[in-house]
């Protein structure tokens, strides 16, 4: 496939399709070299990249079970297991992070973490080519600040997202993405 191509043509693949083989360690390393490729103003390299595969995963489920409650001690049980299940959904995750190093005179805050979001796109792109489907997930997990302790991150750390990866069980056709009309604008000056 062309990189055009690739670019164009990207989908994600729901992390429940996912199953193994999931990247091995080789594979892992090529996909973290792609997100060390990423955009970095002022080389501040603030990214930090997380394997969780295995029996971590269930550990990781025991800690969203546990920053859940704290959020909302009301919700439900059959959402509680929702929480513990969902580092299950594929057989592997890498955590993406911007490591913040705040007051930088060069590089504000919102630069590291769009670079580490930079990171986890490439990365993604990376994981399609070498034939891995995957999907890039937030929510309220990877804002929690228990969370984030629990993986070794500090306060001022943005968790920028979970990349879940594994063999894609269905081939997805790209949806029908946005005309580039509505997107793009020239700007001819004042």
């Amino acid at each position: 496939m062309q990189l055009i191509d690739l670019l164009q043509q990207r989908v994600s693949t729901p992390a429940r399709l996912l199953v193994e083989p999931a990247p091995d360690d080789n594979q892992i390393e090529q996909i973290v070299r792609a997100g060390l490729a990423a955009p970095d103003h002022a080389a501040m390299r603030p990214w930090r990249f997380t394997v969780v595969r295995g029996e971590a995963r269930h550990e990781l489920g025991d800690i969203f079970v546990k920053a859940t409650r704290k959020r909302d001690p009301d919700m439900p049980d059959e959402k509680i297991e929702g929480q513990k299940s969902k580092p299950l959904r594929s057989p592997l995750i890498i955590v993406v992070a911007a490591i913040i190093t705040p007051d930088h005179p060069k590089t504000p805050e919102v630069e590291q973490i769009v670079s580490a979001g930079a990171a986890a796109q490439q990365m993604q792109l990376a994981a399609n080519a070498l034939g891995f489907g995957s999907i890039w997930l937030t929510g309220p997990n990877a804002r929690d600040s228990d969370v984030k302790s629990a993986l070794g991150l500090a306060e001022k750390d943005e968790l920028v997202g979970f990349l879940y990866l594994g063999t894609a069980t269905v081939t997805k056709a790209p949806p029908a993405r946005a005309a580039v009309a509505d997107h793009l604008h020239y700007w001819r000056g004042c």
